[in-house]
């Protein structure tokens, strides 16, 4: 008994001083992040309530079914086996240790049996999945393609080992009358102690003094494998969770910050020359960066969702984090030395990995990651190629911000480096002398009026710059609503469908000017700050309260982002009001429309802004319809290819993001394609034709159009024939 305290002790000191100490060092890297804003410590409760579902409820994994209850068991079973833990270690100095008041009750040894038994059901889980959905079949669709699988199956084997020898000493204490739960219970342990028995009580007792070590060996040794490895998520996911932006990482996107302070880009001049506008190094990154670094599980679900990936592009943000990383981890001795006499006594690898620029051309083309790097960290095609749709986010179990990430790159790329693809260059041009993207300027604003059979109100046509109080709500146009030829038809829909339910309503006619959504995307704050606070000194002049948008993008950065900048405002999208319209009877639609509807959930609707009810209450609304759900809808929309400023940039990369979302669109054989976004309906318009000029005409003619158009149709009663 002598010797098995010793070595137990001696296993504990040994594993708990090197994984501290792995600790350790991991919380110094962290700190070389930059501060975060106090949003994120701010609100306890909301952080409170995201741990509780999200890491104890495990909401996120549970979106997909199989290996979602596979991780809920195995999460689950770890957390009931604590008092294994606790069992196993005082058994090291006292064989008949059990835990007080509670340890002998037949109850507590069911469940920690109970949680055995669901453990190992999610580990055999685990293992065929991954040999069902290995890269070695499954190629790039694999959403284990990049990641360590040697590692995830050495960790498989280590849990197994750890349940296995659990089980096994268990099993001997009962045969020698030395198990804490001898009245019953632990159904799992009694069965495998039958099988122990016929070896007799000698060989039981020295089972159970190799098995207790092993059990604890094992046990140590799974904890210095998990803070070496991408399962050190165990140990990061939780603060990950509670840091992350509130409720959800989507929506606003937050201002650049330096030293947790945001930058005031009006005296843009005082700031040190030096100082960072974006990310162009990995210690640029904030501390809870550097943790969402560390909190990757490797998983692939943002990789199997990502419309880039998905279209043979190089971005697949699960390899963006994980080359993110290991940069970090590589760079860590270079940012801890402390002084120049100690980073120049590292090794030439060392003080290589240092001088990687953070983007630049890469050998392989992706965000790359693992020794013998060369070149940059993240490859530019990668960082361009992001259409900032958010899936990555949403489906991420573990809260990591990739478009955070990667806008932040962009930021630096544009502001610092001038850097970013030509084509935008144009739109950005456009931006900054006209106010929208296609440069058409202020006069355009007004011109979808001309053939309204009513007048639309524009503020200062009276003289006034303030709303007055009879309005209720100010329509945003948007620079699509009012430029492009799609976008107008659906301005025209709303303003009908406004005037037909008796919703007073003012435009802001010349004096709106683009959101500035298309500039900050791709990474341009300093234009996104202009636009955007001559909006908002224009809208609170102008006594602003409610705002009804047509732009998912609009609708968003009035929303999200105008705040950031002292615009607070109610903004809601056309779909939420219409729909709350017809429900209150205000608009009846009557006309059967006799057609096959599907609907694209925008990115910026949906996910980003949780919209995914009343633009199908509208459908479901219209008389002689049949409504048609396309396999990728809601969270798990597909984008268009529209946002992150791609509307405006080529995409020579792989293949066309919007052929593939109208491609399973016309899988369905609608007659209309229904969106709620201007940029939606251009893509997949876009979309349709060219699939439909592939085929040599031969797909069948199907209209995309806005969800306004259909509903202001069916309001409509068909004209008598005389």
């Amino acid at each position: 008994m002598l010797a098995r305290t010793i070595i137990g002790v001696l296993l504990i000191v040994a594993a708990f001083a090197i994984a501290g100490n792995r600790l350790w060092y991991l919380y110094r890297l962290a700190m070389t992040g930059q501060a975060v804003g106090p949003d994120r410590t701010a609100d306890h409760a909301a952080a409170a309530r995201s741990v509780v579902r999200e890491v104890f409820g495990q909401a996120r994994l549970l979106q997909w079914t199989v290996p979602g209850v596979a991780h809920f068991l195995t999460f689950w079973g770890f957390l009931l086996l604590l008092p294994t833990v606790i069992e196993g270690f005082g058994a090291i100095f006292d064989q008949d240790f059990h835990i007080p008041l509670i340890g002998t009750q037949p109850w507590l040894g069911f469940i920690e049996d109970l949680a055995v038994v669901g453990v190992l059901i999610g580990i055999v889980t685990f293992a065929i999945i991954r040999l069902v959905s290995s890269p070695k079949r499954e190629g790039r669709r694999s959403r284990f393609f990049g990641s360590h699988l040697s590692t995830a199956w050495l960790v498989l084997f280590m849990i197994t080992m750890v349940l296995v020898s659990l089980l096994l000493y268990r099993g001997a204490q009962y045969n020698l009358g030395v198990f804490p739960f001898m009245d019953g219970g632990a159904f799992a342990s009694e069965w495998v102690a039958g099988l122990l028995e016929p070896l007799g009580e000698q060989t039981n007792e020295v089972l159970e003094h190799v098995f207790v070590l092993l059990a604890v060996g094992v046990l140590l040794g799974f904890l210095i494998i998990v803070v070496y490895s991408k399962h050190l998520h165990i140990f990061t996911s939780e603060p990950n969770v509670a840091f992350k932006r509130q409720p959800i990482a989507l929506g606003a996107l937050e201002p650049i910050r330096i030293g947790g302070k945001d930058v005031d880009f009006e005296n843009i001049d005082e700031l040190d020359e030096d100082a960072a506008l974006g990310v162009g190094k990995v210690e640029d990154f904030t501390w809870k960066g550097m943790l969402d670094f560390m909190a990757c599980t490797e998983c692939g679900r943002c990789q199997s969702q990502c419309p880039a990936w998905n279209t043979d592009k190089p971005l697949s943000p699960k390899l963006l984090i994980m080359g993110l990383r290991d940069h970090a981890f590589a760079k860590g001795p270079y940012l801890l030395a402390g002084s120049d006499e100690k980073r120049e006594a590292l090794t030439d690898e060392q003080k290589a990995e240092a001088q990687r620029p953070l983007v630049g051309t890469n050998e392989n083309g992706y965000a790359h990651h693992g020794d013998g790097a060369v070149g940059g960290v993240i490859d530019p095609d990668v960082l361009w190629s992001c259409t900032t749709c958010g899936a990555c986010v949403q489906q991420c179990p573990v809260d990591i911000e990739h478009v955070d990430h990667i806008l932040g790159m962009r930021r630096y790329q544009v502001l610092i480096e001038s850097e970013f693809p030509s084509e935008a260059g144009v739109m950005l041009r456009n931006l900054e002398h006209a106010g929208d993207p296609w440069g058409s300027g202020g006069a355009s604003r007004t011109s979808w009026m001309k053939d309204l059979p009513f007048d639309v109100r524009v503020l200062g046509d009276d003289g006034s710059q303030r709303i007055p109080d009879d309005v209720e709500y100010l329509f945003w146009v948007g620079c699509a609503g009012a430029v492009d030829d799609k976008a107008k038809r659906t301005t025209k829909a709303v303003a009908t469908l406004l005037h037909e339910a008796g919703v007073s309503f003012m435009v802001l006619g010349d004096g709106e000017t683009c959101t500035g959504d298309p500039a900050r995307r791709l990474g341009n704050e300093f234009l996104f700050q202009m636009l955007g606070q001559q909006n908002v000194e224009v809208l609170n002049e102008a006594g602003a309260r409610k705002i009804v948008a047509t732009c998912a993008h609009c609708f968003n950065t009035l929303a999200n982002e105008y705040p950031q900048l002292g615009g607070h405002y109610q903004v809601v999208h056309h779909t939420q009001l219409l729909s709350e319209l017809v429900s209150a009877g205000r608009l009846t639609p009557v006309t059967a429309l006799d057609s096959t509807i599907t609907y694209h959930d925008p990115c910026y609707l949906g996910r980003h802004n949780r919209v995914f009810t009343p633009p199908r209450e509208i459908l479901g609304a219209l008389p002689g319809t049949e409504f048609k759900e396309m396999p990728r809808n809601a969270e798990r929309s597909f984008c268009c290819g529209a946002g992150g400023a791609r509307m405006w940039m080529e995409e020579n990369l792989g293949t066309r993001v919007n052929e593939n979302r109208s491609a399973e669109a016309l899988e369905l054989e609608p007659d209309v394609v229904a969106a709620a976004c201007p940029f939606c309906i251009v893509m997949l318009s876009d979309g349709t034709t060219s699939i439909n000029e592939k085929r040599n005409g031969s797909a069948r003619p199907v209209e995309v159009t806005d969800i306004s158009e259909l509903l202001l149709r069916s309001i409509q009663t068909q004209p008598t024939t005389p």
